[in-house]
């Protein structure tokens, strides 16, 4: 008999067959285990509980450092000491789970870590609860991270099963042997025995590329399988292309038609390209007219639905108020017993040098960090906080964010980067609030036109522009209709070119009543749009008061260093090492 006769007859023989069941029986038994129990065990090392993460890495110490074959014998010898007993099939089902689940936490971990915390804070600022943020952003850009890893670690699972045959499992490598020492044929039977184990891994491996390939932000399968994008192509044609108006919600409406990037270049005759460009910013005036109208008739419903009277529930006129705030990290204090308010449709600018605590109070007004002591409420609640004082955790803190209104432009824009344009900004408006895709998806065509990019919306973050993905960042922040937006130093990881189309979006946005906090260094853009600028320095409210009097005249001598900095930062760099010296 030939050796291709003697292959083919090991491939498949029946006691062969059955040790390859075997074999698959233990490798998924053991997957399952190892997932479930990785996940829990990830979970445990990144709750920021000591208590709960150093059991756990503890147990992930001991079982990665000890050797899986002395595992086995150990768990199929000892247990029956102390009165339990299981088979050698279930043993090693048993022990596969427990050694193979730290690694498997280590790679969970790994991919959770890779997304930014950035895009986090995002989603909770948009009202997402710690499941729907794990869902919907965390969780699918972690995946892909791990996947290439998880199919290595089920490749070498499959493989490590041979080590059962010490337990005496009959599983295929035991079989293997057993007929080998019956017949001697030892290359023909391993051989085969190689063979099947490859088929077995084959699989994973096919099955690590299909997800791959399905999973994939670029190329055709992206739009095939998105399915929000698929749930547009069905429902609307492009905005550009249908040339109709989208409608927002509330009853306000804005016209589709317009190329969606104000800076793009228009060829050929001049008085064209003005007319196409005058043409663009009136549209866009438009749509940001009718998204006030619509955020006005939101916050109506809004104050219904809760049960308050939207005009005198309030105990104040104003919208934002801060007072008494104060805030550390370890030893440095952050903000010092801040006290400012901000009434409903003003546009206030915080300024100061770097470490003034501007970003920190735009996040504890958000409450993405927590007070150490005073108070901020917003529209007359405070956010994060019970009646009685007690902080909010989970749900029903993210139900608070929703409910105040507050929405949060970031320095670094931190967009969902798996996610396009538009889907960016369908995300919260159909996660957090529930609206239906027929009523969500034209008022967010509509706001990407209001921002100049109709033109964009099927494209991921990583294609755009720094002032585009700022721009879709201002859009998406927009689709909840917030009562107040926060923005913290929307331009300052622009290059200089793209910081004039943000600004101008902004702009547009306080010229249609937006109420808006904006961290910036572009005094310039304070003096066009600012009702109010305040100085920040050293985590305390300096100096206050209207645009002409704190950056044309201003009295406290920090702030004139540092409009002296900002105007010549040459000279006025020179001058504070100057001072650090001799100070």
């Amino acid at each position: 008999m030939t050796f291709l006769h003697q292959l083919a007859h090991y491939l498949t023989f029946h006691f062969l067959l059955q040790g390859l069941v075997i074999t698959l029986v233990i490798s998924a038994g053991s997957l399952v285990g190892a997932i479930l129990l990785g996940g829990g065990l990830a979970g445990l090392q990144m709750s920021g509980r000591r208590s709960l993460s150093l059991p756990a890495r503890a147990y992930s110490s001991v079982f990665r450092g000890t050797p899986l074959i002395l595992q086995l014998v150990f768990f199929y010898d000892a247990l029956p000491h102390i009165g339990i007993t299981l088979s050698a099939t279930v043993t090693a089902i048993v022990v596969f789970s427990l050694n193979e689940s730290t690694f498997f936490a280590e790679i969970f971990r790994g991919g959770v870590s890779s997304v930014g915390r950035g895009q986090v804070l995002a989603a909770q600022s948009l009202g997402m609860t710690p499941r729907q943020v794990m869902r919907h952003v965390v969780g699918p850009q972690a995946f892909r991270v791990m996947l290439p890893m998880l199919g290595n670690e089920m490749v070498g699972l499959i493989k490590n099963t041979s080590l059962a045959s010490v337990i005496s499992v009959n599983e295929l490598t035991l079989r293997s042997e057993s007929l080998v020492a019956q017949n001697f044929a030892f290359f023909p039977v391993f051989f085969a025995s190689g063979l099947m184990y490859l088929v077995l891994t084959s699989a994973v491996a096919a099955g690590q590329a299909i997800a791959e390939w399905r999973l994939g932000l670029e190329g055709p399968n992206r739009r095939k399988f998105g399915t929000v994008a698929a749930t547009v192509a069905r429902l609307f044609p492009p905005v550009a292309a249908r040339g109709s108006e989208a409608k927002l919600p509330g009853g306000a409406s804005a016209t589709g038609g317009v190329p969606g990037d104000d800076s793009a270049t228009i060829g050929g005759d001049g008085n064209a390209g003005a007319a196409m460009a005058e043409d663009r910013a009136r549209h866009r005036r438009d749509s940001v007219l009718a998204l006030a109208a619509a955020t006005q008739s939101e916050d109506r419903e809004r104050a219904q639905a809760s049960g308050l009277d939207s005009g005198a529930a309030r105990p104040s006129p104003n919208l934002v108020e801060i007072r008494g705030v104060t805030k550390s990290y370890g030893q440095k204090r952050v903000l010092e017993q801040v006290d400012f308010t901000v009434a409903e449709g003003e546009v206030v600018v915080l300024m100061g040098a770097s470490g003034s605590g501007k970003s920190t109070l735009l996040r504890l007004i958000n409450h993405l960090e927590a007070l150490d002591s005073g108070s901020i409420s917003v529209a007359g609640r405070q956010v994060g906080y019970s009646s009685d004082g007690v902080p909010m955790t989970g749900r029903l803190l993210a139900k608070a964010r929703a409910e105040a209104g507050i929405s949060m432009v970031f320095q670094h824009f931190e967009l969902f980067s798996h996610k396009t344009a538009l889907e960016n900004v369908t995300l919260a408006p159909m996660v957090v609030q529930g609206r239906q895709p027929s009523r969500v998806l034209p008022a967010a065509s509509a706001l990407l036109g209001a921002v100049g990019l109709s033109d964009r919306s099927d494209v991921l973050p990583g294609r755009l522009s720094g002032g585009q993905q700022q721009r879709v960042a201002i859009a998406r922040a927009l689709s909840v209709h917030p009562r107040v937006v926060l923005f913290d130093e929307p331009t300052s990881a622009l290059d200089p070119e793209l910081v004039g189309e943000v600004l101008e979006t902004i702009r547009e946005l306080a010229e249609a009543g937006m109420t808006m906090l904006v961290v910036t260094h572009e005094v310039r853009f304070a003096k066009e749009v600012a009702d109010r600028v305040v100085f920040m320095a050293e985590g305390r409210i300096v100096e206050q008061g209207p645009p002409t009097q704190v950056l044309d005249t201003p009295r406290d001598p920090r702030t004139r260093r540092f409009l002296r900095m900002l105007e010549e930062p040459e000279h006025a760099g020179g001058e504070l090492v100057a001072q650090e010296i001799s100070g």
